[in-house]
């Protein structure tokens, strides 16, 4: 079989076998960045966001247990080989999600619910793909290089928690990593509400090792194969225009773990939607919707890229290495999705 499988077929069906568990928690586990922050800010439960959380701890848990074990190399990484620019976390964060809020979806849901047939995701899914690229290699790319350029890391310390903390106490760094990773995920999971949903915390596991599986795989044809194939875990920003450009030109480019990762989402999203008997045809009757959504499309393509990562890529994958830039970052989406929610929910109108 190795004779027809090339390291580009490896690498995708890498993406594919991980990112098909994480369609299925999009549909069947409800695990959601927006729905996340949207209960615990009106729906008074933080079930979902905790389900965020020890997802991240496990994660970290994964990724640094694959470090100890030389599966995974730290500096392979893009999220810790690139030079850290708060401002850009920062910003782009923002800026990533209030278009969030605005689509009323991310990329990794947008692609989650295209599976269970809204085809207004559909138009989000090819803004954000477009709007990405747009900014990363398009027209806005030389603006986007002259003021946030994305240079590789010239320090011996690489901009990463675990590896600033053992540079300080002399502390193993991935001693350092699996201890973070197990306080995120203790802290996460110390909660009845979430005991009280067993299967939320399954699913939470599934993405946790999704990301984890991500990174053994890619890693393991990265150090086996002869192609310097990255080594990456999901993300759902410029992978999206990665998939639109293979979809249009795949005579002409290979494939990729991107692609595997958005086909494996939608597939996953696709089977469980059909399991819940919850798959049907949807698209938008409002037009003012539609020009929200769009908006908002465009606004998270273009943060992602300067965050460099989007709710799944800084908040899952930099986050299981522990990236500097994913806690600002995330804090950041946050920050921009409440600001975002609270124009659509109660306005800005003072209260009376």
């Amino acid at each position: 079989m190795m004779d027809y499988l090339t390291e580009y077929h490896l690498v995708a069906l890498v993406g594919l076998a991980t990112g098909v568990p994480l369609g299925l928690a999009a549909r069947l586990g409800r695990f959601c960045t927006l729905g996340a922050i949207e209960d615990a800010l009106y729906g008074g439960s933080t079930v979902r966001l905790r389900m965020w959380g020890m997802a991240i701890g496990l994660a970290v848990l994964g990724s640094f247990a694959l470090m100890a074990s030389g599966l995974l190399a730290d500096t392979a990484t893009y999220y810790l080989s690139i030079r850290w620019m708060p401002l850009a976390s920062i910003l782009g964060g923002l800026v990533f999600g209030y278009g969030m809020a605005l689509s009323g979806m991310c990329g990794y849901g947008a692609i989650a619910r295209l599976g269970g047939g809204d085809l207004r995701s559909f138009v989000i899914v090819l803004v954000m793909g477009v709007a990405t690229f747009v900014v990363l290699s398009g027209p806005l790319a030389p603006l986007r290089a002259l003021v946030f350029p994305q240079e590789p890391v010239t320090t011996e310390v690489p901009p990463g928690i675990a590896h600033q903390l053992a540079a300080l106490s002399g502390i193993s760094v991935n001693l350092i990593g699996m201890g973070i990773g197990a306080l995120i995920l203790i802290g996460s999971a110390a909660s009845r509400a979430v005991w009280e949903k067993p299967s939320k915390v399954a699913w939470a596991a599934a993405v946790g090792l999704a990301v984890v599986g991500a990174w053994a795989g890619t890693s393991w044809v990265a150090r086996t194969g002869f192609e310097a194939l990255p080594v990456v875990s999901h993300s759902f920003a410029a992978p999206l225009g990665d998939t639109i450009l293979w979809w249009m030109t795949g005579s002409a480019r290979p494939l990729s773990f991107a692609v595997g990762s958005v086909a494996g989402v939608w597939a996953g999203a696709f089977i469980g939607s059909l399991f819940k008997g919850h798959f049907r045809w949807e698209a938008c009757e409002d037009p003012r919707e539609l020009r929200r959504q769009i908006i908002g499309a465009a606004l998270m393509g273009g943060g992602a890229v300067i965050a460099l990562g989007c709710s799944i890529g800084q908040g899952l994958s930099a986050f299981s290495v522990l990236a500097i830039s994913a806690p600002v970052t995330f804090a950041a989406i946050f920050a921009g999705a409440a600001l975002g929610l609270r124009q659509l929910i109660v306005g800005f109108q003072p209260a009376e």
